[in-house]
């Protein structure tokens, strides 16, 4: 009877230990919020469509990230020698993101920018909205690194906002790597009611010429003359720049097809996967749910509204010093932020709901890509002044 006793002790007692160390009694409000919050994001992913390659990686990582486990056992991603911790390396130190460039590098055809090359202007108007964000952070109290790694959500690209986050906002990085990715799912959303409310029926409908055909040579030179002059200019852009310029000569070369093909197939595939899972996990509700993470969510909705603002703004301002039948229509404005393609296809949609045989996509295409260009400038002009 009393070894009985003993051993129902025994049992009761490690059983209890065991529950000690299970999620469910290490479970907070905030691993509850942040398990609904990837939640929300995988159900935009499968439901609406919206990013689905970057939403469900995040939003599953978000759930992987928010296990409520005992600290020390080498689970967490914030804890050394761990597996999440060795794959979140490529994040913390920037190491994913120019993979990532190589491979949009190896995808994009910049021919709408190389045969006209005024839209490279929409793009750098746009990254106005990274400027602005940094400006009011600074006011709000937020140091002069963290803010100019709030400011570059504004350029709607998220390798580059976890490319200089790790190198100015290493703390910060989860919540604005979030805020670039959500915002970047949100185009569709967000960017419309902006383009609708600054434009006029008249500018709606302004049909553009179509684009020059552009030669193979101008294609293979273009990376090549845009990596010396953008990296001769700000060189501290080099590892995302000379990435993305590298994968598009890969591509235009044509006699490097298997490369290309690799860079813009399974390399960027992998890479996205890891970049996305780890970014979500990353989102601790311990270190995560912060006033400076809300006022981060915060301020990059405001650069974003910004950088649309601007690219649309700036093409109207523009308009007065061109000709008719030169005119560029406003609603490609948006498509200067460096949401690839998506920006662009707001401009197509938004355009044929007005008028159904207005085809702006090849034309917003060359602002797009010039917002990918202009979005690492800007990183590499805050890394230079801020570092």
């Amino acid at each position: 009877m009393e070894q009985a006793t003993s051993f129902i002790g025994f049992v009761i007692e490690n059983l209890f230990h065991f529950l000690a160390f299970t999620a469910f009694a290490n479970l907070t409000v905030g691993h509850l919020i942040m398990i609904l919050i990837g939640l929300v994001f995988i159900y935009l992913a499968i439901a609406k469509e919206y990013e689905p390659m970057l939403l469900v990686p995040i939003g599953f990582g978000i759930l992987m990230g928010n296990i409520a486990f005992v600290p020390g056992f080498k689970i967490g991603i914030y804890e050394s020698g761990s597996v999440l911790n060795y794959l979140y390396f490529g994040v913390s130190q920037g190491i994913y993101p120019p993979l990532i460039f190589l491979g949009i590098g190896a995808m994009t055809d910049f021919s709408a920018l190389i045969s006209n090359p005024k839209l490279i202007l929409i793009g750098a108007a746009a990254q106005l909205g990274i400027f602005g964000a940094y400006c009011i952070a600074l006011m709000l109290g937020f140091s002069p690194m963290e803010a100019g790694a709030i400011g570059i959500i504004g350029g709607a690209d998220g390798p580059t906002a976890i490319f200089l986050s790790s190198k100015l906002a290493p703390d910060l990085m989860g919540a604005i790597a979030i805020s670039a990715y959500s915002y970047m799912a949100l185009v569709p959303v967000i960017q419309p009611p902006i383009m609708r409310l600054l434009t006029n029926s008249k500018e709606r409908v302004i049909r553009m010429r179509p684009p020059r055909t552009v030669s193979k040579l101008e294609k293979i030179m273009f990376p090549i003359v845009g990596l010396l002059l953008t990296c001769f200019l700000v060189p501290s852009g080099l590892p995302l720049l000379g990435m993305l310029f590298f994968g598009n000569l890969l591509k235009e070369s044509t006699v490097t097809k298997r490369l290309a093909d690799t860079a813009k197939g399974p390399l960027i595939d992998i890479v996205t996967i890891l970049i996305g899972l780890t970014v979500g996990a990353s989102t601790q509700a311990t270190s995560f749910l912060t006033p400076k993470s809300i006022g981060i969510f915060l301020l990059g909705a405001l650069s974003f509204v910004i950088a649309t603002t601007g690219g649309v703004l700036f093409v109207k301002f523009f308009n007065l010093f061109l000709k008719d039948g030169n005119k560029i229509n406003p609603l490609i404005g948006n498509a200067g932020v460096s949401a690839v393609p998506d920006s662009a296809r707001v401009s197509q949609v938004v355009g044929q709901e007005y008028d159904k045989t207005n085809h702006l996509l090849m034309h917003a295409m060359g602002p797009n890509v010039a917002g990918v260009i202009g979005s690492a400038v800007a990183a590499g002009i805050l890394l230079s002044f801020l570092m």
